[in-house]
């Protein structure tokens, strides 16, 4: 009684996690922690191989290396609270930190939006201009569509969570969610939120579609390239290009369109946090696996990486042995 007099008085939260009575707390933790490790691991390697490796310093890997830094802050916002959470009995977290939390995950969901759509045209540029691609693509451009990807995100982030804050919050303050999403937040407002979530609503939606638009443009002009080319090793060449950008643009759009597009009906608290563990967790897993698995560029620049590191080992006990 205690407990819950103190929980109704403060400002904290609770979050009940994505199992909310989980039989087996330690097997959830080690799947969540291995994903988490891999996803973290994958992305880093990314990013450390396109600074590293030459051939990687073109616009397209440029691009890359932002949506994995992007994925890396993403999966840290919330994997590494609900793994405490799995661990802990009180899974409290404070005002400022749900705030931080709502804050960075509309700023990376927006970003990642605009980057998407930004690398799309890279790959329409890359395609169907091919001779121009070096001036269309020039470094300052490529600073530009990033710097736009992370304001344009920032400005979803700053709209939105001081209005979702403002809103007054009672009863136990428990989030059915394993993180501050603004859905599941809101439910616990003592007042009617209707019309900011339809507001929200369309906010969301007109987010997604200026970036789906410069895809379906950009996809639709290196189809009708591609359907043109005489050569077949040309098709295959330009196809190969953009299969792995179309894979990560599925995936992700997929779990966003469920999220802020499908009506509320369509939404239940199980199926809303199960889609929002697949792009929380599993989205920033994939993405750098899928470039990566897919990606001569990389898979090279990856083996010539690794080794290197026994060759250079072999190359000291050799100086040693001789020293002595």
């Amino acid at each position: 009684m205690i407990m819950e007099a103190t929980l109704q008085n403060s400002t904290d939260f609770i979050l009940l996690g994505l199992i909310t009575h989980p039989e087996f707390p330690g097997l959830i933790f080690a799947v969540v922690f291995s994903i988490f490790l891999v996803s973290v691991t994958a992305n880093v390697v990314m990013i450390l191989l396109i600074h590293v490796d030459s051939r990687l310093n073109t616009p397209m890997y440029f691009l890359l290396s932002q949506l994995s830094i992007m994925d890396t802050v993403y999966i840290c916002i919330t994997v590494p609270k609900m793994l405490q959470d799995l661990l802990s009995k009180e899974k409290i977290i404070s005002f400022f930190g749900c705030t931080l939390q709502i804050f960075l995950y509309l700023t990376l969901i927006g970003g990642e939006f605009f980057l998407l759509g930004l690398m799309a045209y890279d790959r329409y540029v890359a395609v169907c201009k091919p001779l121009r691609y070096p001036l269309l693509m020039n470094r300052r451009i490529c600073l530009f569509m990033v710097v736009g990807s992370w304001v344009g995100g920032s400005l979803d982030g700053f709209m939105l969570t001081p209005f979702t804050m403002s809103f007054p919050y009672c009863g136990f303050r428990e989030i059915n969610h394993f993180f501050c999403e603004i859905p599941a937040v809101l439910k616990l407002s003592c007042v009617d939120t209707s019309l900011y979530e339809t507001l929200m609503y369309a906010c969301c939606v007109l987010m997604l579609l200026i970036p789906i638009s410069v895809i379906s443009v950009s996809y639709t002009r290196i189809l009708l390239t591609v359907h043109h080319m005489n050569s077949a090793e040309g098709r295959r060449k330009a196809l190969a290009t953009c299969s792995s950008h179309i894979m990560v643009v599925s995936i992700f759009y997929g779990a966003a369109f469920y999220t802020n597009v499908l009506p509320h009906s369509y939404h239940t608290p199980e199926k809303d946090k199960i889609v929002s563990a697949f792009y929380t967790i599993l989205t920033p897993m994939l993405n750098p696996l899928i470039y990566s698995l897919r990606n001569k560029d990389v898979a090279t620049a990856l083996r010539k990486v690794l080794s290197r590191c026994p060759s250079s080992q072999k190359t000291r006990v050799v100086d040693l042995s001789r020293k002595y």
